[in-house]
């Protein structure tokens, strides 16, 4: 009977060992995965400058200045002047809503020169209203000599290929002084000059604002962001 038990016993400690044996060898059904987040910076980059061109106001064509911050000029009544302030929108940035403000010394003469009543179409050629949009708003500085004017391009606007710059229609295209000027207009205009300054503000973000109750925009996405950028940029 003792063998019997012991027999027994020793049969159970195999089967246990047999068992741990093939438990250690179990190969589960497992799975495991990460993710990686990469992020890039979001950048929104604007050039502004004009044709290089001669006291006379014709291009000078040369290739390797083409493009200028400044430009002097001669002015002689009845003469037509290139300036084409262009702004172009650096590649790799993101959509942006662009405006330019133009700024015209000598508006007290101007005003004078005009009977009171000066607007840059009276002075400037090739302007699109419909491309560059006038907000129809004239800021004038304290000793009214300066007025500032704002033009807003029509749209958001992106370059298409990650690797080319979105060069946008110019602004104006030239300038004239009216045949009409005299000795003495030209010397109360002495010290004129023409002056523009580009932004950018990314477009992401900002949507129209519309009143609930009539569906009408009251606000829109362009002018919110302008808002925004004018906060920012005090």
């Amino acid at each position: 009977m003792k063998n019997a038990k012991r027999t027994l016993l020793c049969l159970c400690c195999v089967a246990l060992i047999v068992a741990a044996s093939v438990m250690g060898t179990i190969a589960y059904l497992t799975d495991k995965d990460s993710v990686t987040n990469t992020f890039s910076i979001g950048d929104v980059d604007i050039i502004l400058d004009e044709e290089a061109v001669t006291p006379e106001g014709k291009p000078t064509d040369d290739p390797t200045d083409p493009r200028v911050k400044q430009n002097n000029y001669h002015l002689i009544p009845g003469q037509s002047y290139v300036k084409d302030p262009t702004v172009t929108v650096v590649k790799g940035s993101e959509s942006s809503f662009v405006r330019m403000f133009v700024s015209i010394n000598c508006y007290d003469e101007l005003q004078k020169i005009y009977s009171g009543t000066f607007l840059p179409q009276y002075f400037v050629e090739g302007w699109d209203n419909t491309v560059w949009v006038s907000t129809e708003k004239v800021e004038v500085s304290a000793d009214g000599k300066v007025a500032t004017y704002e033009f807003r391009y029509k749209e958001a606007v992106k370059p298409v290929d990650e690797n080319t710059d979105l060069v946008l229609p110019a602004l104006f295209t030239s300038f004239k002084v009216p045949e009409t000027f005299t000795n003495e207009n030209l010397k109360a205009l002495k010290d004129l000059t023409i002056t523009a300054e580009a932004h950018a503000i990314q477009s992401a973000g900002f949507e129209d604002v519309t009143d609930p109750a009539t569906g009408i925009v009251t606000t829109t996405a362009q002018e919110a962001a302008w808002a925004a950028f004018d906060v920012q940029n005090p």
